[in-house]
């Protein structure tokens, strides 16, 4: 009877064990970082994880920045030549910036390579200014042109991804803004490529870890913000054929390359034809109304600890991927000149943009 009782005993610990296990599992597949693989050229979706879970962007908004731009260079409305001048609205944004001063300047074409080598949030506010008139008008253009490509689960609340009530977007509705990116302007694929700029007195690499690093690597956008965790989407082209990938909530800078790297690798290699349509993909998971926020596990004592022992004497960022090498030259470095703000005669007043409020909402 004993015997029969501690037998009944330890099956009953093995199945709360399991189901425990079980449990734990699809907790931690629920909240899996979403991930997405798209042949540009077939539109065909080769891989795809958590794809309609709702996220932050963070800097992946630039790229929406930088659509609604090359639609004003490709219609005629700017050029590579319109002067970007900095407001004071724009130089008072938070960091990641470029800490000008208003009145300083810049060509468009030396602010999209900022933009997309820095990730600098002055410098989109001062191209949003520039493109919209104001920076609500260009984010009302931002969410219109959205709409547009058919981004049903995106928001954008300013051109540069700080995080904000009410800005969001998915893996699946990013993986539509690169292939559009990269099919409609192909003429500036050049600034997703960009291994670094200079301003002549301080050089910028890029923080796109896959750039002369992994074969075929031509773009695409970096960002972060604690809430997001580290965020990727990134392009590769090999024998024609070019494929983007999306990393959302990755753990580290090397957690995004790696992850990236290894799903351009599987999307190159798998057969042509492979996958579904990007526009017939379904939506799926829970919670597709909840914008997930991953600070406590990004932004903790212990995740930053770990993040700073995963680096090797140089003090870059260790890497796993076995298709990330060492790159074999210097990273060349664009120029991108940035002129100080004009000096005033003496007796004038300068002129100055006049500083704008903020929205309520940011």
């Amino acid at each position: 009877m004993y015997d029969q009782t501690l037998r009944l005993t330890a099956s009953r610990l093995l199945a709360a064990t399991i189901a425990a296990g079980l449990a734990l599992a699809s907790s931690t597949a629920a909240f899996a970082n979403p991930k997405m693989v798209v042949d540009v050229r077939s539109g065909r979706v080769l891989v795809h994880q958590e794809a309609f879970r709702k996220w932050y962007p963070a800097s992946l908004t630039k790229l929406m920045t930088i659509y609604v731009t090359f639609k004003a260079l490709k219609s005629g409305k700017a050029s590579l030549d319109t002067p970007v001048v900095m407001s004071r609205r724009a130089v008072d944004e938070p960091a990641s910036k470029m800490y000008l001063k208003p009145g300083a300047s810049m060509t468009l074409d030396a602010a999209l390579k900022i933009l997309m080598v820095k990730s600098a949030n002055d410098v989109a506010v001062g191209v949003a200014e520039t493109i919209g008139g104001s920076m609500e008008n260009f984010v009302a253009m931002m969410n219109a042109e959205a709409a547009k490509l058919g981004m049903t689960s995106s928001r954008f609340i300013n051109p540069h991804g700080l995080p904000g009530k009410g800005q969001y977007t998915t893996a699946r509705d990013l993986a539509v803004l690169a292939v559009q990116l990269r099919r409609e302007f192909p003429e500036y694929a050049g600034y997703f490529a960009l291994e670094g700029v200079t301003t002549g007195s301080k050089d910028y690499p890029n923080y796109n870890m896959l750039i002369g690093r992994f074969d075929g690597a031509d773009g695409m956008k970096t960002g972060f913000i604690c809430a997001s965790g580290f965020n990727q989407v990134s392009s590769a082209t090999r024998n024609g054929r070019t494929v983007v990938s999306v990393v959302l909530g990755s753990d580290s800078l090397a957690g995004r390359a790696d992850e990236s790297a290894d799903l351009l690798q599987k999307g190159l290699t798998l057969p042509q034809g492979s996958g579904e349509p990007l526009g017939s993909l379904q939506p799926y998971g829970p919670d597709q109304d909840q914008v997930v926020d991953v600070s406590a596990e990004i932004c903790n004592p212990q995740a930053a600890k770990v993040r700073s022992e995963n680096r090797d004497d140089a003090g870059r960022m260790v890497v796993h991927s076995p298709y990330i090498k060492e790159m074999t030259a210097p990273p060349q470095f664009s120029m991108a000149a940035i002129l100080p703000p004009p000096t005033p005669a003496k007796g004038e007043i300068a002129n100055v943009p006049v500083p704008i409020p903020r929205p309520a909402s940011f």
